[in-house]
């Protein structure tokens, strides 16, 4: 379906394979030009896809119509960067965030420096660097990701400190015979 612009929504058929190429190379917010049924031509983004969840196939989407300079709101995709303190697991919260773009000029990702984050540190979607012209939407208070410590595994001190409470018995029973 072709909506947007108060136009009267268009359903048309397109081809799946060609829709999807175009999807998997530009990425969700690739424009498309497509020639609708009068002949015309309309510069379209993707706001909506459904996939036939067994062939991975596109089944349906919903295009919206857009104009060159035209702002829109889309989700954009994060990209992670970056090596955090040695031994730090990245938890991600968010994996896209919304923003207003012009509709030609939506980058396919937008990156998330993580070089350096200490554990227990968070990075906040206001932290993020976004190209000029993209303007995010997303509540700037909102956590990107965390640097947390893995589960399970003792840190040196406290690895030192139990060996030290299974040597101290040791100890003691040699020095009682």
């Amino acid at each position: 379906m072709v909506y947007g612009h108060g136009e009267k929504p268009l359903h048309i058929s397109l081809p799946s394979l060609e829709l999807a190429a175009a999807i998997r190379k530009g990425g969700a917010n690739q424009l498309i030009a497509i020639e609708v049924t009068d002949g015309t031509r309309e510069l379209v983004i993707p706001k909506d896809i459904q996939r036939d969840p067994l062939r991975d196939e596109i089944v349906h989407a919903d295009l919206l119509i857009v104009r060159r300079g035209e702002k829109i709101t889309t989700d954009i995709q994060l990209s992670f960067t970056g090596e955090v303190e040695k031994g730090g697991l990245v938890v991600h919260e968010l994996t896209a965030v919304s923003v207003e773009a012009e509709a030609t000029h939506i980058p396919e990702s937008i990156e998330v420096d993580l070089e350096g984050l200490a554990i227990g540190s968070q990075r906040l979607v206001s932290e993020i660097a976004v190209p000029d012209g993209i303007v995010i939407l997303t509540d700037g208070d909102q956590t990107v990701a965390t640097v947390s410590e893995p589960r399970g595994e003792a840190t040196e001190d406290e690895a030192e400190a139990a060996e030290g409470e299974e040597a101290a018995p040791a100890e003691a029973a040699a020095a009682a015979e």
